[in-house]
Order: structure tokens, then sequence, then C-alpha cells
């Protein structure tokens, strides 16, 4: 694991690079198909419709078909890309993901954007807290949850050459830069961003920013060095590294924009109980809720996940 950091504050768009590198991808590969359920212009599947109609099709508010169609089109030869918000793209075609896509090992990318509490005001029915438990329960499935558009980007170029199924899931608000080209993107491996010998939070997603201000606030206040690790890739995940943070026998903190059900700190939970090294595990996420509508800034202070509260909590622990 690197540490490596992008320390500037410079934010962009997830779902833009995604749109910009899919249109890129484009006129390199003629076998890349694109496929939307009528929300384009949001996950920005548009900036390739306008390139190459005749390779992206909107199947309208019909995300059953939506995945059933690129599984067709995988069939032929096609590389097929498809969008729509994680709520719907993985809860209303959970049956045809499992049963066509994944029980046929297909080569087809399902890139949701629209993920978790970050959604904001449109509430509980839009806000995706289960697609990550819901999706990890899926045999021959790789889920990603990049950081910054950097990794989305890099992610992205590795699902070129990676002809499998592949869950990628993307935030709706702009995310703040972290990782950058001195980081040895590997996505199979965990990335250290932080050193600590005090305690490690794992993160993952848009929230990793928000354990790195976690982190500085805990040196600044009581001078804990606090080792943070971002996990982009939650299927298969680095049991490796995580087993390594383990052997240290201090706390692991996790914290996701997810449920903290079945999410990225049940994985890790996971690693640790089956390995030789026991240790406290504290889950941070939104603890077996439904989300609400409200602004980002309102909802994380509802649902006790900014950086001031998490590392309030984190001293119950270590102070």
């Amino acid at each position: 694991m690197e540490n490596i950091l992008n320390d500037n504050e410079n934010k962009q768009s997830m779902r833009n690079i995604y749109g910009e590198i899919l249109a890129s991808f484009g006129e390199k590969r003629k076998d890349i198909v694109v496929l939307d359920a009528d929300l384009s212009s949001s996950t920005k599947t548009n900036i390739f419709a306008k390139k190459y109609p005749n390779r992206f099709f909107n199947v309208g508010i019909a995300e059953q078909n939506l995945i059933t169609q690129a599984c067709g089109l995988s069939l032929t030869g096609k590389k097929a890309y498809v969008s729509s918000f994680a709520m719907f793209a993985t809860g209303r075609a959970w049956e045809q993901i499992r049963n066509t896509m994944c029980y046929n090992d297909l080569d087809v990318k399902i890139v949701a954007t629209h993920c978790g509490l970050t959604v904001g005001e449109d509430g509980a029915s839009h806000q995706a807290l289960e697609d990550i438990a819901i999706m990890k329960a899926i045999p021959n499935i790789m889920i990603y949850s990049p950081c910054d558009a950097y990794e989305t980007k890099k992610i992205l170029e590795f699902s070129l050459s990676y002809n499998k199924p592949m869950y990628i899931r993307l935030s709706r608000c702009d995310v703040y830069d972290i990782l950058n080209e001195k980081n040895n993107f590997n996505p199979y491996k965990a990335c250290k961003l932080l050193n600590g010998n005090d305690a490690t939070i794992i993160s993952t997603g848009e929230f990793t920013y928000n354990a790195i201000k976690t982190a500085k606030i805990l040196k600044e206040e009581e001078n804990l060095n606090i080792e943070v690790i971002h996990i982009g890739m939650i299927k298969p995940i680095d049991k490796e590294n995580i087993i390594e943070i383990a052997k240290k026998q201090k706390p692991i903190f996790t914290l996701e924009n997810h449920s903290v059900i079945g999410g990225l700190g049940s994985s890790v939970c996971d690693v640790i109980c089956d390995s030789n090294y026991p240790c406290r595990v504290i889950k941070f996420g939104v603890n077996d809720i439904y989300g609400q509508s409200g602004t980002v800034d309102e909802l994380l202070k509802y649902y006790h996940l900014t950086p001031k509260q998490i590392a309030n909590e984190i001293k119950k622990y270590l102070v």
C-alpha cells in the first residue's frame, strides 16, 4: 500500500469524468455500446450518445430491459456499459443481474450514479444505501467504489480489459481530488493515504475524503496518529492488506456512504473473522434506517457522519 495523497482542495464530478471517458472509449473501440434508462443527462451517458447515436440505446424507464438488452448485446460480441441511478439499476433489475448477467458471466458493466445519502433532496426513494450489499451477494461480479475523479478514470480504463460483470458506484456530488498520477493504481489493492499507529480508518467511495478530514481532526485535537486506508474494490476485497492492519491489534473504524449492514464494514469484518488476528471493528455508515430529504450537509449531520462527529465518536475508543 502506497502513502500517496493529493493535498489540493479541487473538486470534480465523477459523473462527468464517466461520460467523457466513455465517449473516448467509443472512438477507440467500435464494439462498445451504451444503454441508459431515460436518465442520460444525469448519468452523463448523453456525452456518448451525442457522438455515437447508433451505439446508444435509451430503453426508457425499464431497468429490467436495460440489463437484459445489454446482456443480449454482450452475447453478440459487444462490450456493454449500462447506467441509471443506483437505486434503480440494482434494485429494480436485481433478478436480471443475477440470473442473466452474472450467471452467464457476461461482459456488462453497470456504472450507477446517485449512490448513498449524498443524493440529497431526492430523499429515501432515491438514496441507495443497500446496493453494495445486494450486489455483493451475487457471484461473478466485481464491485468498485472510487473515491474521486482520478480513480474513476483508472477503474474505467481497467474495465476495458476486464471482460466479466462489474458494478461501479459513483456519487451525485462533485468530490475532492484525493489520488493522482503518482499513485501506482492497482484495482485489486487498497491504498494507504495517511500513516498512523493509534488506529486505522478504512473507507471507500467519496467518504474517503471524510476519513482523511477525521484523521486530521484527531491529530490536531488529541495528537492521535490515525492510519487512513482507501479500499476501492469491495469485491473481491484486498484480504492481505486488511489482515496486515488487523495484526497491529489496534481498533479499526470503517466508513462508507452505505448501510452498515452488508457493505464495506461487513466485508472487513468477514476477513478479520476468518483470520488469526481478531481485533475491534467499529462501523460508521447509516445504521439500519432509511435516508430522507435534505441537503448533503444536513443529512451528514443528522446521521452523525460529519468528520467532526466521527472524530468525537472515535475518541471514545482511543482517549
